[in-house]
Parts: structure tokens; C-alpha cells; sequence
């Protein structure tokens, strides 16, 4: 006889799930020694609580507050299927430390360790753990809260490192610290509908600590490091909270959310609240050919720039950390394929119909009254559109750019007017051997009326 495994309720989630468990985790140029990874684990970070107390920015516990519309009415009698499924997914940290043999026959920390072209240095790397909670259903919910205790073991090991002749060499050392959690699940029915059920999720560190410091990077062995929530319904769905139904818009507006943003997810009986702000049904882009850890990641950018890493310099990237490795070799072997589809997407194209496309709301053709060929704006008692002659003189609001172009000519090529209603002067600077390309291009130098002055034919001012 066999038996198959379960499906896993949030396999939908768990790429961008991974996504935000990892982002930021290594920064190129991914060395241990590069300035900007001396700060890490900026998002989802749970601190005992005394530390957060005695600290004063670090949060200890994370809520989250969402909507379930089910598909039965539970004022009109019991439902038996509506469950709610919880995991809680977190990075524990894992201090890594490299010692060298020492004249006693020993072995004396460090920081970097080269053995045979191989370098190892200290970092502090992650453990991935998930914390699974048996389905709970929600109509016991109604009546009293769930809590849950977790425990995330502790412990390290040695790897003792050996030259080609078998010589030691040096040796690795690995520890992570136990933590403790607590999960309180809640929910009740939104009044006066019997199809909506706020729920409530609390994570905590329940972590002793009796350390007096109040440095971060002291307390990071005893966090909960880029912690976050994925629910699983039964027999319902999740309610968007960016844009919830008419029906549930009060109810949405009273979910207090901290330190998450709850997000919906595939067939939206999934919901993943992320440390990090999303939008509904959010994506890995399919050009991506994997993790770049590198906080809203751009990966051609990144990868190309990986190609300008020194052998020494991704020699140490490799040595600092698997995940470095996996992303330097990765690049060092990426195809030209894959380059050419990391190379752009168009995603917002669509097959030509019959009807006329709807015009979109930010391009002028979307107003019929609104021409910016035609259309004119006075400056200081004159007339200003197409092919007047103009001086500029950018103001205060100006950018630094701008500023250089002080009391230059120029001609408008058009008046265009912004949603709200302000005017802005195109213009095409006169002395600029560019222009004419430019202006094929349709790129213009905007300014406010206040800040052209309108010349006469001789090119003083009218």
C-alpha cells in the first residue's frame, strides 16, 4: 500500500514567501567585508521582549488582522469544514567563526581562514524553520482564542578543515541559540453579517534574555529574523484589505495590522502577511533565473555587475556564504538566453480587437478639451503655446539639473496640463545640438508658467 503526501496548502506562496525571508540577507557584492553588510536582517526582526523594552525600536511581537468571507452563514447554524491553517516561517541566526591552528595545539579565532585558494572567514549565516500549527477551526475561534508555544532548538557543530595533505588547517565553529515562541490565534464575526470573520494572529519572541546590552548586533542570536505569516482557509476566502468589497470596507478599516501587510494569494484562500509592503497576488517575475538577496532586486543590473567582481573578490563572496556562492556561480555560468530574457519585458501589451483601445487616463488624448499643441498658458501678460520664445529661469522647486539651464532660450514645444489642473511648459533648449532628435523622441524640459519669461522676436523680454 502507499500513501501521498499532502498537498501543501501554501506552496502557492512560497516563492514570494522565500522572497521576503531572504531579501536583504546578503547585499552585493556579497563579501562579508563590504561596509553594507555589517547592518543585515532589516525586516521581520523579533526581539525578546526586555531587549525591545529596554531598546525602545524593536519590536517584540508582530500582529496581523484580516478578513474571511465564508462560504456558509455562520449565524444560520454550524460549519464543520471552515478551518484555518497557520505557519509561521522565520531565519534563526547562526554565528559562524573561523579558527586557525595555534602554537599550543589549538586552534585561535581568526575572522579569515584561506586554505588551499579556499577562504573562510566569520559570518553570521541562517537557519530556515517553519513552525506548522494543526488546522483550527474557526468556529472555536469565536468562542475563545488558540495559543500555541514553540521552541527553535539551539546547538552548533565543528567542521574541522584539512590542506591536500590531510594536515589540519583550521576548524569552523557553528552556534545558533534556542528560541522560544508564542502564536495567539483569534477571531469573531463582523456584526450584523454572518459570512465575515475578522482574524487575528500574534507572533512573539518569548525568548529569555538577561543580557544588559542594547546593541542590535547583540541580541541577534536570540531574534526571530524576518518572521511572517501564511494562512490557509477551508471553505472560505480572504479579503482583500487594499481593496476590499463594499460590503467589507468597514469591517477592513478596523484591522489594526503591525509590522505586517497581509496580502492575498493565489485563489485568495491563502493570504501571506509579509514584513515587507506587497500588493494582492504578488509574483516572482518569470525572467528571474533566481535569488539575488539584494532588497527590490533589479537582476540584470546586479548580475552584470556581479561580472565586475575580481577572481579575489568572488573568491571571498563564495567563501562568505552558500548563498553568495550559489549567485556567483550562477552569474559566471548564466547563458545567453537568460541574459536576453533579464534584458526587459513588456507585460502590458495586448492583442489588437476590433473596438478602439481605451485611450489611458495619462495620456492627453484621453481629454478631448486638452491639447498641448494647441493650447496656451499667459505668462506676464503674454500668450505663451507652441513656438513661443522663451527664457528660463528655474525657481527654488527646481533640481539641481535644472538650475544649470538659468537664463537660457528656449522654445515651447506645448502646454500640457496634470490631472489636478496645473499647467507645465514643454520646452527645447535652442543652443542644444540635440534638440531636433530629442524632440522626435518626444522629450521635452518641463517647467511651471513662473519660471519661463516670454521673449519678444528680438529675444528680449516681452
Amino acid at each position: 500500500m502507499t500513501t501521498t503526501a499532502a498537498p501543501d496548502r501554501f506552496a502557492s506562496a512560497r516563492a514570494v514567501a522565500d522572497a521576503t525571508l531572504y531579501e536583504g540577507y546578503v547585499l552585493y557584492p556579497y563579501r562579508a567585508s563590504s561596509q553594507k553588510n555589517q547592518v543585515r536582517w532589516q525586516f521581520g526582526v523579533l526581539t525578546p521582549r526586555s531587549f525591545s523594552d529596554a531598546e525602545g525600536s524593536e519590536r517584540w511581537r508582530i500582529r496581523t488582522e484580516c478578513l474571511v468571507e465564508t462560504a456558509a452563514d455562520l449565524y444560520a447554524g454550524p460549519a464543520d469544514r471552515l478551518q484555518l491553517g497557520v505557519r509561521i516561517r522565520c531565519l534563526q541566526v547562526q554565528r559562524r567563526r573561523v579558527e586557525a591552528p595555534d602554537r599550543d595545539g589549538g586552534f585561535a579565532p581568526v575572522g579569515r581562514l584561506e586554505v588551499d585558494g579556499e577562504i573562510h572567514v566569520d559570518w553570521d549565516e541562517a537557519v530556515d524553520q517553519v513552525v506548522d500549527l494543526a488546522a483550527v477551526p474557526i468556529e472555536s475561534l469565536l468562542v475563545h482564542d488558540h495559543e500555541q508555544l514553540f521552541v527553535l532548538d539551539g546547538g552548533g557543530d565543528e567542521e574541522l578543515l584539512s590542506d591536500r595533505t590531510g594536515c589540519p588547517a583550521g576548524r569552523v565553529l557553528r552556534r545558533r541559540e534556542e528560541l522560544r515562541g508564542r502564536v495567539v490565534l483569534g477571531a469573531a464575526l463582523v456584526p450584523g453579517d454572518g459570512r465575515l470573520v475578522k482574524l487575528s494572529v500574534v507572533v512573539e519572541n518569548a525568548t529569555t534574555w538577561s543580557g544588559d546590552s542594547t546593541r542590535r548586533e547583540d541580541v541577534l542570536g536570540h531574534c526571530l529574523v524576518a518572521a511572517h505569516t501564511m494562512l490557509a482557509v477551508d471553505d472560505g476566502v480572504f479579503v482583500s484589505l487594499l481593496d476590499p468589497p463594499e460590503r467589507a470596507t468597514e469591517a477592513a478599516a478596523t484591522c489594526r495590522n503591525d509590522g505586517t501587510f497581509p496580502v492575498l494569494i493565489g485563489n485568495d484562500d491563502v493570504l501571506l502577511s509579509s514584513p515587507i509592503i506587497l500588493y494582492d497576488h504578488p509574483e516572482v517575475a518569470p525572467e528571474s533565473a533566481g535569488d539575488l538577496y539584494d532588497a527590490t532586486e533589479i537582476d540584470e543590473i546586479l548580475a552584470l555587475r556581479v561580472l565586475t567582481l575580481t577572481d579575489e573578490e568572488k573568491a571571498e563572496a563564495r567563501g562568505t556564504d552558500p548563498r553568495s556562492a550559489a549567485v556567483i556561480d550562477r552569474v559566471d555560468g548564466m547563458p545567453p538566453e537568460v541574459w536576453g530574457r533579464l534584458h526587459g519585458a513588456i507585460r502590458s501589451l495586448k492583442p489588437v480587437e476590433d473596438e478602439p483601445a481605451a485611450v489611458p487616463w495619462w495620456d492627453p488624448e484621453a481629454d478631448a478639451s486638452v491639447d498641448p499643441w494647441s493650447d496656451s498658458v499667459w505668462i506676464a501678460g503674454v500668450e505663451v503655446g507652441k513656438g513661443s520664445a522663451v527664457r528660463l529661469s528655474p525657481s527654488h522647486r527646481a533640481d539641481a539639473q535644472d538650475l544649470f539651464l538659468a537664463g537660457m532660450t528656449a522654445t515651447v514645444a506645448g502646454v500640457f496640463s496634470d490631472v489636478d489642473g496645473s499647467q507645465h511648459v514643454a520646452v527645447t533648449l535652442d543652443d542644444d545640438p540635440a534638440t531636433t532628435e530629442l524632440a522626435w523622441q518626444g522629450r521635452y524640459l518641463f517647467f511651471h508658467p513662473d519660471e519661463v519669461e516670454p521673449l519678444d522676436d528680438g529675444g528680449s523680454a516681452a
